[in-house]
């Protein structure tokens, strides 16, 4: 019972923390170091193997579903606060690497031994960022033609800046459209999901009738106590597309969904 309440506390201490962190924000660097903070003690938390029994427990219970949300919203929107905040700083020669950012590249790492990528792929990743590390370590690792698109005006901004700095060489486009708005959709061979994106699943629905037949989809997503920091794996229409693999990653913030079409 008492780790159970210890666990209530921190869930309400860092919703506390990411609804402030949300509310003052001001496209300055004023908070930076404080949501650094919160966003890699949240990273830890959610890992964290001791945390998934009191997590059970409440899950059953019912008795958080607001929080959850609430958590899942404003943790993802700080996710994208922090990633302006580190494309600005790079920008500004003053990027350093911190524990959640280099979480998400050891999730990469691991996402590429399932998801064969080639020199012949074509990618598109869905919610690329302000700091789009992964169109970045595809096109750097296999020299694949990588799209990233977003639909806020500021990421799509700093994205292409970043990607001047960090790649100039490579084959990536950072575009603010969505996907029925691509001229080359249905030439895509991988498609990549943010975990952060709210309506993945909508539009893995919609990509059904805009794709060819060999497209494979890596869906990043969050379940259980994952489900506080990612939007969780929902289940598909299985005469449009079935579950290849799941790519757990225990030790990492979100898993990862293999698609292919039925």
């Amino acid at each position: 019972m008492e780790k159970t309440e210890e666990f209530i506390r921190s869930l309400h201490l860092f919703a506390d923390q990411f609804e402030q962190m949300v509310k003052a924000y001001d496209d300055t660097f004023n908070r930076y170091i404080e949501l650094e903070k919160t966003i890699n003690d949240y990273s830890v938390f959610i890992t964290k193997e001791s945390n998934q029994i009191p997590w059970k427990v409440l899950k059953k219970s019912g008795e958080i579903k607001d929080l959850i949300n609430n958590l899942r919203e404003n943790s993802a929107y700080s996710v994208k606060i922090m990633e302006k905040y580190r494309a600005l700083k790079l920008l500004n020669e003053d990027e350093k690497s911190n524990r959640y950012f280099q979480n998400i590249e050891s999730c990469i790492e691991e996402e590429f031994s399932s998801f064969h990528i080639t020199a012949q792929s074509k990618v598109l990743l869905v919610g690329s960022g302000s700091f789009p590390m992964t169109p970045l370590l595809i096109a750097k690792r296999t020299g694949a033609e990588v799209i990233g698109i977003d639909i806020d005006d500021e990421a799509i901004i700093l994205g292409r800046r970043v990607v001047a700095k960090l790649g100039d060489q490579l084959n990536i486009q950072i575009e603010n459209k969505f996907v029925e708005e691509l001229e080359c959709i249905h030439d895509i061979t991988h498609i990549i999901f943010s975990s952060t994106v709210s309506r993945k699943y909508d539009i893995l629905d919609q990509l059904y009738d805009l794709t060819n037949n060999e497209v494979l989809i890596a869906m990043r997503y969050g379940d259980d106590l994952k489900s506080l920091f990612n939007y969780p794996m929902k289940t598909v229409d299985d005469t449009k597309w079935h579950l290849i693999e799941q790519v757990l990653q225990p030790h990492n913030v979100f898993d990862v969904a293999l698609y292919q079409k039925a």
